[in-house]
């Protein structure tokens, strides 16, 4: 094969009467790269992004030449290219210690004698502050105005450091609180499909493609924009012009055929094809839909679809662009130039699906029927455990026994409510909250529950008085739409008023249950249950006081607000009792596909867009009167229990030291399968006697303003010490006790995971972690590689990793192990070992290494192999300089 070269590769396309360059895939097939037009779409865009940045360094020959290797080989032989993306995402969770680790980067900078203005983002970066407005007000018409006031009270310091940083830094743009969920805002405004960008006379065209500090960044997939989430770390380094090293995935193809059937909805579509995907095993991979049946899916739908992909385990879901790609473009408010634009170059260059073309090659191929989509929910602990609405009922009665430990006696159990005229149960549904950024982008399930809604009041159903009921849109256009259709008020008279327009209950930030309900479920120790229209429901995450959650389309968390119990069949048994004493049927409210889709032409339209958008950066009142401290540097506030300087970049030298061997490690914790990033760092509540509510308490915070660990994940001091601190987490070295606990070794004292850390960091002790498979599930949390780090943990031994955490440890320079045989429950561990790991200096990617065990009580010594979770030569580098940041504060001081 000859020498690809990309300058040959250049050409000129019109579109909307301009003139636009750009790098042809075409002439790159005609120059060599055989067969590639027939590679998937999303490989496709990687493909461009190789040509335009091929530099004989960090993008050469082989790296084109393998993606016709790819048709062959369909992704199994590894190859890795650098990556990238056109710009990066963030939501203030994750956004906030971002901007935390530049300005700490600046100062590190400045001391090694370079120019701290180098810490810059080379690339576009946006902000959306989505994560911070919590349900504290619900159920009446001042909740959200009372919900804003509570957000600036709590979290002033954070958006006083998030102007700085927007005036501070180049490109760096923030999206003001109330404006919606960064996935949403992307969708509808930030996102182009095609983005240009002018370099010297020319301006170029080429996809638009992203990476994000959220894990749901792949919604944007639904719009043919190939992004996915990663750590803040991956992140940072994006940011400031550091391509992202990754393999070249397989890909699966998952073919649509029919339509969906009457009563199931997006949601429905979506938790189904969740559980088929994580069934067939899709981590580290992309998936891109194809087929039929997308005629009969809106952008919204696709959308929906996009945003689930951590959830089935994905790298990415992604859509080819269509027909419906520029009426949604047009639909909201895009210019009709770019409009223009995205239909010639996706036509030019492949990324059009166009159905009379063979179909691309996958490394393999799914299908679905989508008129076999039934009606679903899924819970009561993960994304992906789907269940059929007609046997949820009977499925939480079995889930009672089987993972709440429950016998029949207990099924029933009822506690009394200090002061209400009613009691609670097993069961009942004390949240019920339409949120997230997985429904709230889709007209269609959101107008279902306003009509439900609709229905249901005029049927003379209420709410059941125990469940906490709240409304908390993507997007203000929602607004607009649920008002021309006169449907918020009857939400309103069933308590779905509007809360505000974030993340709220999905990301934990439910605000607390009234005291007695809370009282009542703990003295009880009742099972009780939330539903939500979000797409996470791990343990802990949701609410302290709901072991079970239940994810489901808008209209059925109505639903289930009505019915007050997961016990009720809600397809057989009456929702309530209405007017006249009349039983009511969920068959007798639920509206019909054509009745929502009529609506939905009629209501929603793209001047709603337009005039949302028009100010998106500006903010209310309460942002625009925020003073703004600092200059190039942030003057950092030794006081401030939000904002501190971090000591990652403490003693930074130009030289590295050598990668140390692990030598007599202490175990601080032996987990189980599908530990999450929530359970190492979580994200919601803080509570009182744990050593971050005691961190803040010794700092005269009063518990009512501990607010969240999202939110202070601006300063480490608070987050090590809620590293591994989630309620509900186990750790089989305290096997009797749930939470974030471990014992000291040798002393045998039982006590936090923290305290234990901060023992054998004295003790000049290293430690190591050791778990099951699915290590590091759920969201692209960046805190959970770094409280790891700062715990002193040197290694984490697991049966397999998500994609993102495993990434992320890298990035923090902590040493991901997986086991070559079984895990460690062969190795019958008590926590007792101590554990030893030797030859890192000779380290190489995916290199097996010995693991030692030493158990004092009996002297014996074990030995099993390990594969090197380091996967490529890049991610090695990072590895040996301490991590990524490291890494590119060190090139930036020799730039100097």
């Amino acid at each position: 094969m000859a020498s690809i070269d990309s300058l040959n590769t250049r050409r000129e396309l019109i579109a909307g009467g301009k003139t636009y360059h750009y790098y042809s895939l075409r002439a790159a097939e005609d120059a060599g790269l055989t067969g590639v037009s027939r590679l998937p779409v999303s490989l496709k865009v990687l493909l461009e992004n190789q040509l335009r940045f091929e530099d004989g360094l960090t993008v050469a020959d082989d790296d084109l030449k393998a993606f016709a290797s790819w048709l062959n080989n369909k992704g199994s032989a590894e190859h890795e290219i650098s990556f990238r993306p056109a710009r990066v995402l963030m939501q203030d969770f994750t956004g906030v210690p971002a901007v935390v680790d530049l300005a700490a980067m600046r100062d590190a900078l400045a001391k090694l004698g370079a120019d701290p203005a180098k810490i810059n983002p080379q690339v576009p970066v946006d902000l959306v502050i989505d994560h911070s407005v919590m349900v504290d007000y619900f159920g009446a018409p001042g909740a959200f105005a009372h919900n804003v006031e509570r957000e600036y009270e709590r979290n002033h310091e954070r958006y006083r450091f998030l102007r700085w940083g927007s005036a501070a830094f180049d490109d760096f743009r923030v999206v003001p609180p109330g404006t919606g969920i960064c996935h949403q805002v992307n969708l509808e405004y930030l996102a182009q499909t095609v983005w240009s960008a002018g370099v010297g006379d020319a301006v170029f065209a080429y996809p638009d493609t992203l990476v994000g500090t959220d894990s749901h960044t792949t919604m944007v997939n639904g719009l043919s924009v190939l992004g996915w989430g990663v750590g803040g770390i991956e992140a940072e380094a994006a940011m400031l012009g550091q391509p992202i090293p990754m393999l070249i995935p397989e890909v699966i193809g998952f073919r649509f055929t029919g339509a969906l059937p009457e009563g199931a909805t997006a949601t429905d579509l979506v938790l189904t094809v969740t559980q088929l995907l994580r069934r067939k095993g899709v981590v580290g991979k992309f998936v891109e839909y194809f087929g039929h049946g997308l005629e009969h899916l809106t952008i919204e739908d696709q959308a929906t679809l996009a945003n689930m992909a951590p959830e089935y385990g994905a790298t990415c879901g992604f859509f080819p662009v269509t027909q419906s790609t520029l009426d949604y473009l047009a639909r909201t408010g895009r210019d009709p130039e770019r409009v223009a634009l995205v239909e010639a170059y996706a036509k030019e260059q492949g990324l059009w699906s166009d159905p009379s073309q063979p179909e691309p090659v996958f490394t393999d191929v799914l299908e679905l029927d989508l008129s076999t989509v039934a009606p679903s929910i899924a819970g009561p602990k993960r994304p992906q455990d789907r269940v059929a609405l007609d046997t949820a009922a009977s499925a939480f009665k079995g889930a009672l026994a089987s993972d709440f430990s429950k016998h029949d006696e207990d099924i029933e159990r009822r506690a009394e409510i200090p002061g209400a005229d009613h009691d609670i149960g097993n069961g009942d549904v004390v949240i019920a909250a339409i949120t997230s950024c997985t429904n709230t982008s889709n007209p269609s399930v959101l107008l279902a529950a306003g009509l439900l809604a609709k229905n249901a009041v005029a049927k003379g159903l209420k709410t059941r008085p125990w469940v906490k009921t709240s409304l908390a849109p993507g997007s203000q256009v929602v607004t607009d739409y649920l008002d021309k259709a006169g449907l918020q008020k009857p939400l309103d008279a069933l308590g779905f008023n509007l809360v505000g327009y974030g993340c709220t209950t999905c990301i934990g930030n439910s605000g607390p249950l009234a005291e007695p309900i809370a009282k009542a479920i703990q003295d009880g120790d009742l099972v009780a249950v939330s539903v939500l229209s979000g797409n996470r429901n791990f343990e802990g995450r949701v609410n302290p006081d709901t072991r079970a959650n239940y994810l489901a389309s808008p209209p059925l968390v109505v639903a289930y607000a009505l019915a007050g119990s997961m016990l009720t069949d809600i397809t057989t048994e009456p929702l309530g009792v209405g007017k006249g004493g009349k039983p009511v049927f969920l068959k007798d409210i639920w509206p019909t596909s054509h009745d929502i889709a009529e609506l939905q032409k009629k209501v929603v339209d793209g001047s709603m867009f337009t005039k949302r958008y028009a100010d998106v950066f500006d903010g209310d009142k309460h942002w625009r009167t925020i003073e703004v401290a600092g200059g190039q540097t942030y003057a950092w506030d030794v006081g401030s229990t939000y904002v501190q300087n971090p000591p990652y970049f403490e003693g930074l030298t130009m030289t590295p030291a050598p990668v140390a061997d692990v030598i007599e490690a202490r175990i601080l914790g032996i987990f189980g399968d599908s530990i999450t990033t929530d359970h190492i760092s979580p994200a919601g509540n803080i509570r009182r006697d744990s050593p971050a509510g005691r961190y803040l308490l010794e700092h005269q915070v009063n518990q009512a303003d501990f607010n969240s660990y999202g939110a202070r994940r601006g300063n480490h001091e608070v987050m090590m010490r809620g590293t591994f601190a989630n309620i509900r987490i186990r750790n089989r070295i305290t096997p009797d006790i749930e939470g974030g606990v471990t014992r000291h070794f040798p002393s045998g004292e039982t006590m936090s995971i923290y305290d234990a850390a901060m023992r054998y960091k004295s003790e000049g002790r290293p430690a190591v972690v050791f778990a099951g498979k699915e290590y590091g599930t759920g969201s692209s949390r960046d805190w959970a590689a770094k409280g790891t780090k700062l715990l002193g943990v040197r290694a984490v031994i697991a049966e397999s990793y998500e994609r993102i955490h495993r990434s992320n440890l890298v990035g923090m320079g902590v040493l991901p192990l997986q086991f070559v045989h079984e895990g460690w429950q062969r190795l019958g561990l008590t926590g007792e070992e101590i554990v030893s790991i030797r030859d890192l200096e000779d380290l190489a990617p995916r290199r097996q290494l010995t693991v030692e065990i030493y158990r004092p009580s009996d002297g014996r010594i074990a030995r099993f192999p390990v594969r090197c979770r380091i996967d490529t030569p890049t991610e090695l580098e990072y590895y040996r300089q301490g991590g990524v940041l490291d890494y590119v504060l060190r090139n930036l001081a020799r730039a100097h």
